[in-house]
């Protein structure tokens, strides 16, 4: 089995407190920071921009896993890679993304994933797998965390794990949404190897338990 990458959502995180709880996380042994972006626009929902990113890049060396839930990535993704993002996930539902915009984001020197919705079936992102670094599968609709777990994505992720695995593709499934002890090996068995947990991270009394947790089955 391949080695899970955990990623905290800094969504659940105390935004008052941001640098600290990217320190426990970061102790605590998770392998990525997952920054969700939000523009109030293309999701009902409005949190960080690219100048939050760049300061905290400067306290942590961690692996920043940028997911931008905005309607128009072409106008402000590299605001995110300037600010030291080192892996752009955008939304296949936003504007006219196609192979040459991902290439852009990968010619800059990040990773490049793209994000579908519950809704959106696996058939339109089949032309962009074989240059995509990951692909993240929503597991609730996004816009907000603490969302329960949608296990009808189970046959979603098992069916783009087949896909990528069929074709030999170098790409990576990422889940995001109602993550936790119980949900995260269902996911794991059925392909991701990366696994966004907000709430249950954040909200536990043992960080680093919660974080191995998701982790060792």
């Amino acid at each position: 089995m391949n080695r899970i990458i955990v990623a905290p959502s800094i969504l659940s995180a105390d935004f008052a407190s941001l640098k600290d709880d990217i320190e426990k996380v970061e102790k605590a042994g998770a392998d990525w920071l997952h920054i969700d972006v939000m523009d109030g626009h293309f999701v009902p929902n409005l949190t960080i921009g690219a100048m939050v990113v760049k300061s905290l890049r400067k306290y942590t060396k961690m692996f920043f896993d940028t997911h931008l839930m905005i309607s128009d990535p072409k106008k402000y993704w590299k605001d995110f890679q300037k600010a030291g993002a080192n892996l752009i996930t955008i939304h296949k539902e936003s504007n006219d993304i196609s192979k040459a915009f991902i290439q852009e984001i990968k010619a800059s020197g990040v990773k490049a994933g793209i994000s579908i919705k519950p809704q959106t079936p696996i058939s339109q992102i089949l032309n962009l797998l074989p240059i995509l670094d990951l692909v993240l599968i929503m597991t609730v609709e996004p816009g907000f965390g603490g969302q329960p777990f949608m296990e009808d994505m189970l046959e979603k992720i098992k069916e783009l794990n087949s896909i990528i695995n069929k074709n030999k593709y170098n790409c990576i499934i990422e889940v995001d949404g109602g993550i936790n002890a119980q949900t995260a090996p269902k996911c794991v068995q059925a392909g991701a190897t990366a696994l966004v947990s907000g709430n249950y991270i954040f909200s536990s009394q043992n960080i680093p338990e919660a974080i191995q947790s998701l982790k060792n089955f």
